[in-house]
This record gives C-alpha cells, structure tokens and sequence, in this order.
C-alpha cells in the first residue's frame, strides 16, 4: 500500500499468497510504467522515482518480503504455489544482489536505456478518454525531473567507477538528439494528438493539443538536451575505458552473479564459456555441409564474404524488407496448429524499428502489448543500412521474434489466469530467450529453410548465439578485447560487419543476458529428448509444447521439475 507516495509495509503475514500479493502492489506501485506494461493503470500518470535514497528503501523492502518467503516451509505448499514460491524467492535475491553490486548506477546499454524506454510510451499507453491524453501529459511533465534523477544515479556511479565503457557510446547521442526538435508537433511524443478517438469530446482536443505542445516544448525537448549535454560534456569523457564486467569494483564476483542470474542455472563462467566453444565446433561442421550443397568452391571465410557481398541476399527497398519478414510470419501462422494445441488471441504486426533507435540497434526484436489494451504485439524490423540486413537470415529472425517465439510465447503467458501475475510478467531470459531460439529451429519441422542459404542463415543464428557463450566470457571474466570478440563474430557466423559491431558493443554494455539464448535453448532441447526417450510412442510435440509454456516463464531449474513431473504422470496413465 501506499501514503503520499511512499511504500507502507504491512504487517507480517502468514502465507505465500499473502506475501506474494504484497510483492506485486509494491513493484507496481514503485514502477509506474512496469504497472502501464502490465495492464494496471492506476499510476498512468507518474514516473518511476530514481533517486539513490528510493533504490535503498526498495532493496530494504526487498530483504524484508525476502526473510518472510523464506520462513514459509516450502514443502508443505501445493503446486503451483511451490514453483511461485521458488521464482519470487529467486527474483526477490537477484534483485537485492543487483543493488548490492552497484548494477543501479548503470541505467543505460549500448542499445537501450531510461530515456529510450520513455520514448515507447505514445504506443505503451491507452489513449481512449480524456483521462488517458491527461495522464499522458502529465508523465511528459514529470520528465525533466525523472531524467535528472537518472543523472544524478549516474554521476554517483561515476564517482564509484561504475559508468558504461566509453567505446560503446559512440554514436549514441542519436537516442537524445532525435528529440530535439524546433517543431512539437515533429516530436514523436506528438503522435497520440493527431487523431482523437471519438470518446474524446470536440471541446477538450484543442486544449489537449495546446497543453501538448507546451509539454513537449518546455518539459521533453529541455529533459533530452540536459541528457545529452551531461552525456557529451560529463559522462562520456569520464567513463571508464575498460571493457569487462570484471573491471568494475567487486567485478568478478559481479559478473559471476549476472552468469547465473541470466541462465538460471549454478554454473560457472569457466563452464558456459566451454559450453560455447564445444557448440560452436558442433554447428560448424553442419555449416561446412550446407556449404557444400550449395556447391561452392571456396573455404569458409570466401563463403562468407560472398554472402556479405551479393547483391541477391539483401533486399532494395524497407519496404521489401518488411514485406519479405511479413510473408514469412504469415506462412508460421498457418503452422502453428500443427505445433500447438493452444494458441494465443493477441495477434501481432510488422514495423520499422523506430528512427532514432536504428543505427545501433539490432537486428529485430519483439515488444509487448499491454495486456487489456488496444494494441497488438509489434515485430520490430530493423531496416537501417539494408546492406547489412541478410534476407538469407530473415527466416531464423522472423520466428524468433514473431511466431512461434517470443510473441507466441509473451502472449500465452499474458493470458494465464491460474498462475500469480508475477509469474506471467516475470523476465526470465533464459526461458524467454531459449523459446526463441529453440522456435528458430522449428522451422525444419515446419517446412522452412528449403533453400540452402535460408538454412545457413538458421545455423549462422545458432552459431551467433553459441559465439555469445564464448564472447561473453571472454568479454567480462577472460580479458578479451573488442577487437578480438568482433573477430570472433566475423570468423564464425555471417553476420554483417555492420551487426558484428553492434553486438559486441551490445554484449560488452549488457554483461550476463547474452548467455540466455544458448544456454536455455540447449536445456529446452535436452528436456524434449527426454521426454521422447521416455514417453515413446506416447510422446506429443503438440503436447509437450503446451506443457513447456503453460506455466509461464520459469528458471530453468524450476522448468526440468515440471517436465520431469509432466513425463512421469503421461508415462504412468494407462
């Protein structure tokens, strides 16, 4: 609950659900615009509050719903409460230990960052009655205040040695100087004031519009130029020229908490960064055969070049581009049923990622709709630099980001009703992550990557990833330098030397979450091979797929118990 803003504890209770109910309202409550996300509205107005003295009252907070959890004996709840149990129990530690670390004082990656996230919020918000624009506006306002929060937390983290790597912020000053227009109604932030929907009365958009103007004008704009001057002029100059994880204080004890964070497995960076290398030579023994159906002639590296240099391979227009992903999703769509007995409602579109984001971003990505509301999920297309976007992969990507990975997967979760909300919405990004590029693969069962190319550009995704397990360690525990990860990247996958830049900057900016895809995707296929070796002829892929997503997003650990449970009950039936 809360009193003028700020979070009251209740008094302790006595049972899981109790206590899981309080951790939802209160990160609802102390996130805004996690609570939007989610479909709760009640603080469309506000902004989340950043400051150094809110992270330590949250992580107190946390250690506090932390001590009641894990005086609750485990093993006399019923399931699913036992598996909330073990996810709350999980999250509520990586998150104290991520305050703990000083992982805070970095609210930005190459990619992504606060000021990027407040630029979704024209598509993140409902916009169907007065209220809506007027919450709407009133975040517009509250921006200039949240930014300099976010600075502050940031100049702390520099005085600490906490800070991005400067190389990766080269040409980052696009995310802030986008929005820095003479014109509001040039401002993406104008796009909710363009059309009105009817519940909207005629006397109330001219005011609408007016106040919109001078939010964008005197809050918006004014909030991204104190960003980018205190970017350019402070924290860049002194950001740390290091690259590792490692190089942070405490930082090897850091990076090992993200390694097991991000694949929700006990496991050491020496061991996933083994895993990679043993993958790695797997899928390049498969690539070396495709190679050779194509018939060409040349080695490894001349194959390569070739796929990065032939006109064929990349598209003329975006809009080519965009169609080409289109088709394919639609053609996965009329699969689906035979990979699935339970299908989502939401559906989903294609689009441009956004102009001010393009240059460093990466290749696709999906991004959720808020549940209850009035937009689809989006299939984000990147269609900057087309040069360096391989329709040759555009398969592999396409059913990864639309169907059947992540939207398939964020919108079955989104419609559970018979597990807690913190279970639907929770981040698990070995799952999520490993869905993904385990539906990749389910393209050969469905009738995709007929054409050789299309197939090499499927084990060149695979092989991306299985470099991620290798780079990533090398990066933030084994000293690596940029120049030998991109090396690596260039040696080993078809990736543009475009998107080779971009990732690295991404992995080195981002340390831990690029284990997630390879190492969940390997655990998902190790639990499906067991449970074809032990059901037989009982085995169900339609069936074993609706088991793996029909609890929501779980640790890795968590997910073999309930296949393991799901096996031994089908085993058993008559």
């Amino acid at each position: 609950m809360t009193a003028g803003g700020c979070w009251i504890a209740p008094n302790a209770g006595s049972t899981f659900d109790d206590v899981a109910a309080e951790v939802w309202a209160f990160e609802l409550a102390e996130d805004p615009l996690f609570a939007t996300a989610t479909g709760d509205h009640r603080y469309d107005d506000r902004l989340p509050s950043v400051t150094l003295e809110d992270e330590a009252r949250r992580a107190d907070a946390r250690l506090g719903f932390l001590a009641r959890l894990e005086s609750i004996d485990a093993g006399l709840l019923g399931e699913p409460a036992r598996t909330s149990h073990a996810m709350l129990v999980r999250q509520l530690r990586d998150r104290v230990a991520e305050y703990e670390f000083g992982g805070h004082f970095i609210p930005i990656t190459a990619d992504d960052g606060f000021h990027i996230a407040f630029a979704g919020l024209p598509g993140g918000m409902p916009f169907r009655a007065v209220r809506d624009f007027e919450n709407y506006l009133a975040r517009l306002r509250a921006f200039p205040a949240y930014v300099g929060q976010e600075i502050a937390v940031m100049r702390e983290g520099l005085r600490g040695g906490w800070s991005m790597p400067r190389i990766v912020l080269e040409g980052y000053a696009v995310t802030m100087t986008s929005h820095l227009v003479e014109d509001p109604e040039q401002s993406l932030f104008w796009a909710p004031f363009r059309e009105f929907p009817p519940a909207v009365p005629e006397a109330d958009r001219e005011r609408l519009r007016t106040e919109a103007r001078r939010a964008i004008a005197d809050a918006v704009v004014p909030a991204y130029r104190a960003l980018h001057e205190f970017m350019v002029g402070e924290y860049v100059p002194a950001a740390r020229t290091t690259l590792g994880a490692s190089e942070l204080p405490n930082g090897r004890a850091y990076y090992a908490h993200r390694v097991r964070m991000f694949t929700t497995l006990d496991i050491t960076p020496e061991q996933v960064h083994q895993t990679g290398l043993d993958e790695v030579a797997r899928i390049r023994a498969e690539m070396e055969q495709v190679i050779r159906e194509t018939g060409f002639s040349g080695d490894f590296a001349a194959f390569l070049q070739f796929l990065r240099t032939d006109p064929r391979f990349y598209a003329k227009t975006p809009e080519a581009l965009l169609e080409r992903a289109a088709w394919i999703a639609k053609r996965m769509d009329g699969k689906l049923p035979s990979l699935f007995g339970r299908l989502p409602r939401l559906p989903y579109g294609v689009a441009p990622v956004p102009a001010h984001l393009a240059p460093k971003y990466t290749a696709g990505r999906y991004v959720p709709a808020a549940p209850g509301g009035t937009q689809a999920g989006t299939y984000w297309v990147n269609t900057f630099a087309l040069e360096s976007r391989p329709l040759y992969a555009l398969e592999a990507l396409t059913l990864h980001e639309a169907v059947p990975g992540h939207h398939f997967q964020y919108a079955l979760a989104h419609e559970l009703e018979e597990v807690p909300p913190f279970r639907r919405f929770a981040e698990m990004n070995a799952f999520s992550e490993g869905w993904g590029l385990y539906s990749e693969r389910l393209g050969l069962e469905a009738g995709f990557y007929t054409d050789p190319y299309s197939n090499f550009g499927r084990l060149t995704y695979e092989m991306w990833r299985a470099c991620r397990l290798v780079v990533d360690t090398g990066i933030h525990f084994m000293g690596w330098t940029r120049e030998q990860v991109m090396e690596f990247l260039a040696a080993n996958t078809a990736l543009s030397l475009h998107e080779v830049r971009t990732e690295t900057d991404r992995y080195i900016s981002w340390p831990g979450q690029a284990l997630a895809y390879k190492m969940g995707e390997l655990k998902i296929r190790e639990l499906r091979a067991r449970a074809e070796q032990g059901l037989g002829e009982r085995f169900d892929l339609r069936a074993f797929h609706d088991e793996l997503l029909r609890h929501g997003p779980l640790p890795l650990d968590v997910l073999e118990a309930q296949i393991e449970a799901w096996i031994g009950t089908r085993a058993s039936r008559p």
